[in-house]
């Protein structure tokens, strides 16, 4: 069995809240505790490599993912990452071949019992072991190709262009 691994970047995935006084701040991977409830029989590592909304990531953050991923020894890369700029992340991994790459998120944090994570997580979890190698965005119940993938912010879901 092929081990998957899972890179934290941030986002609402992760938000937590710290305390009545505080707001929404991007905590640990919760996909941590998403998957350890979780009968699973696939082999996963999880590392935490940055801990910020999308909307702050810089391109000096997204050649850190890209360096990353390429130096990653795993061929299977899941990618837990902030929704606003999900998109711009996967196409500056377009220079990595050979590597199945799937980047997912959530509008709601983790934790939220109507957040939409443990569901995208699942398809990105199918999605990095059954699809050939490239870049892909798991969200709202479809597997999108990053060259053709938006995140329509009216409709707040991503579509394919």
């Amino acid at each position: 069995m092929q081990k998957i691994s899972i890179i934290a970047v941030g986002g609402t995935i992760d938000k937590i809240y710290f305390d009545a006084k505080s707001e929404y701040e991007v905590g640990p991977p919760n996909i941590e505790r998403v998957l350890s409830e979780l009968n699973l029989s696939i082999a996963y590592s999880v590392h935490s490599l940055m801990r910020k909304d999308s909307l702050d990531l810089t391109d000096e953050d997204r050649q850190l993912i890209v360096s990353a991923v390429a130096q990653d020894p795993c061929t299977g890369i899941l990618i837990t990452h902030g929704t606003d700029t999900m998109v711009e992340t996967a196409r500056a991994l377009k220079s990595i071949t050979g590597k199945t790459i799937v980047l997912t998120g959530a509008l709601e944090p983790a934790l939220f019992k109507t957040s939409d994570a443990v569901f995208n997580i699942g398809c990105a979890l199918g999605a990095v072991q059954s699809l050939p190698a490239g870049i892909y965005i798991a969200m709202n119940g479809r597997i999108f190709n990053a060259d053709r993938v938006r995140k329509n912010l009216e409709k707040n879901r991503f579509e394919e262009i």
